[in-house]
Formats: structure tokens, C-alpha cells, sequence
């Protein structure tokens, strides 16, 4: 579905971040600031974590020139697709071509409206074809193969989290050549092995509860020993970027030899998960080069 344009503006690396969506009006401003420093720092694109949504997308389009915003995801359960129609279109008419709509299933233990799913998105879909909402500027976060091929079929592309190389090689094989594959990826900046992997397991443990991530790792070679006790080694390795600056840089070229066309990455560090680690962000686009 994707003509390129929107893998041109997003560019290689984004940030995906809990910290840059807030309800909070007092932190407008912080939050306008940071955004600003990553659109400086050479990032293509932010990626709101948490049921997101245009609202929380415009206080950073605002402050930015050129800088994507897309939400990561945005529960179908949580707005419908009328509401959604008309925040996109208020929030393209003000910055055109500067939000994305990533959209997701969400997960049966999180909405409880939960029920068959993959029809729900479908009828989501129809009714934003219906209300304007062009399929370039949205993304499924996609895991299975139904829920890729709709990505390649009624959307730009898909947003898979909480995935690892294999999967990105799956997935592209799946969309082919022209969709946006943009996964997220968990990045510790952290050396000590002992210390890296407990980061990362503290940060997988709510996930490891949620039957469609531990299914599609069950569906990519990993096995239930690999799921207990918050995850073998080789689980937190294969999902997580760790290590020194070489090492991560190698993570990262690994997704992207799998096919990922842009990383969403998340920064794992001791702070709160909502924190703002700007000087985290300033190491890794100085990693990254």
C-alpha cells in the first residue's frame, strides 16, 4: 500500500516513548522541548506508547517542523473509528503529513469489549475508508499473518512490538517490498550482562502475561521454558538491544538486514518507564550515528 513517501519521512531510527504522551497540561511544554531536541538530534519519527491518540500526538507536531508522530498504538476498543476519522482529519488539517495512526487490537486481559478481534479491525478499517482517513497514514501493530497481510493490504505497513530479527524477516517476507516495516525495539545501555538483563526482564514481565506477544514468540521458535521466570537469557537476548555502543549498533544492523525499513526504539533504563531520559536519547542518536 505504501508508495515510499512515508518511509522517507519517518527515516531510519524513531523513539517509542510512554514519557512523551501525558494527560497532563502542565507538562506541555517539557514534553514540546524534548520533542523538539529529538526532531535536533536527527530521529524521524516519535512513537507515543500506551492507548494513544491524536491529542496526544499534537503538543509534539506543534513544536516540530518535520518530525513524525504516530500513536503506539491506539486501541480500537478505546476510540472509535469516527472520533479517530475526525482527530486525524483536525490534526492533518493543522500539520499536514506530520501524524501517522497507528492502530491495535490491544489485548483481551486490557479492553474488555475483546471479542474476535481481527473482524473487529477489518470493520474498524471500513469505517475509516468511510470517514476519509487515507490507508497511507495508518499502521496495524501486526504480529500474526492475517493481521501483516491486512497491513500490507489496507494500510502503510505495520508497527510489530516486542519482536526479534526472525520475526522481521517473517513479517517482510509477508508484506514485501514496498509496506513500512517499522518494529520497536528495547534498547539497554548497559554492558554488565547481570545488570542488562535484569533491566530488560523487569521491562518484559508485563508482557509476558499477554497471550498474543507470548503466542507469536511460542511461533517463532522460542519454547515455554524460554517464558518462565521472566524470560530465558536467550529470550532477553534476541528481543533486546544490550551491551556496549558495537554491540548495540550490530542489534540494530541485525533488524534491519531482517528487513525493518525504520526501528521504533525504546530506552530501557533504571528510571520510571514514563520518565523523559533525554540524555539517553542523546547517546543513542550519537550511537547510532
Amino acid at each position: 500500500m505504501s508508495d515510499g513517501t512515508l518511509k522517507e519521512s519517518v527515516g531510519r531510527y524513531g523513539v517509542w516513548s510512554v514519557g512523551l504522551r501525558s494527560e497532563d497540561p502542565t507538562r506541555r511544554g517539557e514534553l514540546a522541548e524534548a520533542a523538539a531536541e529529538l526532531e535536533d538530534l536527527g530521529f524521524g519519527a516519535v512513537w507515543l506508547g500506551g492507548n494513544s491518540a491524536a491529542r496526544h500526538a499534537e503538543p509534539l507536531v506543534a513544536a516540530t517542523s518535520k518530525l513524525v508522530v504516530g500513536t503506539s498504538i491506539q486501541s480500537i476498543w478505546q476510540y472509535d473509528a469516527e472520533e479517530s476519522a475526525a482527530a486525524f482529519a483536525e490534526l492533518e488539517s493543522a500539520h499536514p503529513g506530520r501524524f501517522v495512526l497507528g492502530l491495535g487490537v490491544s489485548h483481551a486481559k486490557l479492553a474488555e469489549q475483546y471479542r474476535r478481534p481481527y473482524s473487529a479491525l477489518v470493520g474498524y478499517l471500513d469505517a475509516l475508508d468511510a470517514a476519509g482517513v487515507p490507508a497511507d497514514r495508518r499502521l496495524l501493530a501486526a504480529l500474526g499473518p492475517k493481521t501483516l497481510e491486512l497491513s500490507r493490504d489496507r494500510a502503510a505497513g505495520a508497527i510489530p512490538y516486542l519482536v526479534t530479527p526472525e520475526h522481521t524477516a517473517y513479517a517482510r517476507g509477508i508484506l514485501g517490498v514496498s509496506p513500512l516495516l517499522a518494529p520497536e525495539l528495547m534498547v539497554v545501555m548497559e554492558p554488565d550482562p547481570a545488570t542488562a538483563r535484569a533491566l530488560a526482564r523487569e521491562a518484559l514481565a508485563s508482557y509476558l502475561s499477554l497471550p498474543n506477544y507470548t503466542k507469536n514468540f511460542l511461533r517463532h521458535g522460542f519454547t515455554e521454558d524460554d517464558l518462565a521466570d521472566g524470560g530465558s537469557d536467550r529470550l532477553i537476548d534476541r528481543v533486546f538491544a544490550w551491551g556496549d555502543d558495537s554491540t548495540i549498533r550490530a542489534r540494530v544492523a541485525e533488524f534491519q538486514e531482517a528487513g525493518a525499513d525504520h526501528l521504533a526504539l525504546q530506552l530501557i533504563d533504571a528510571n520510571p518507564r514514563d520518565s523523559l531520559p533525554r540524555a539517553g536519547w542523546r547517546r543513542l542518536a550519537a550511537l547510532l550515528g
